[in-house]
């Protein structure tokens, strides 16, 4: 159900946390901690607060965020939150067997090096676009890409928050 932005700045707390489900993927906590900030005078305003909470949030917190997001090409597409089936869909991560199967051999690489998942933003990038991305990002410092993953999260959020939204 799509909401315009001046409703869900009047919304009761558990109602704005309820309506943002899945912006943050499996991380209410997130959308919970700004909703006293409210109003936001855009979507940017929005995003934006919510990215400086994740960005001061401890380690500990930064990491859960990024587990929680399910690797590209995931076999087990169905337990992926709808938000993210339609992403790895959309991105036609699910088709073609040989690619989902390098894909799959990168992302368990960059797992076994950085200890959790790849995430990046998939909206309006092809398969061809997300394997060269992995394979840039995976020899990096893990510090570097746990800065890039927390990004990519924000650029996720953004794109699901617009679809969320009425015009």
């Amino acid at each position: 159900m799509s909401v315009t932005l001046e409703t869900l700045n009047h919304m009761p707390e558990a109602q704005f946390v309820s309506q943002l489900e899945g912006l943050y993927e499996h991380s209410p906590w997130i959308v919970r901690a700004i909703a006293e900030q409210r109003p936001f005078a855009s979507t940017d305003a929005l995003i934006d607060a919510a990215q400086a909470h994740v960005h001061q949030a401890g380690v500990q917190a930064q990491l859960e965020l990024i587990c929680a997001h399910p690797e590209l090409g995931d076999r087990q597409l169905a337990r992926l939150t709808p938000a993210s089936q339609a992403e790895q869909r959309g991105a036609g991560l699910t088709e073609d067997k040989a690619r989902v199967e390098r894909l799959r051999s990168l992302n368990e690489a960059y797992r076994q090096r950085h200890g959790f998942p790849f995430v990046v933003a998939v909206a309006g990038l092809t398969p061809e676009t997300i394997i060269a991305i992995l394979e840039k990002r995976l020899p990096r410092e893990r510090d570097t890409e746990i800065t890039e993953s927390l990004v990519q999260i924000g650029h996720i959020a953004r794109h699901r928050l617009t679809s969320m939204l009425e015009a």
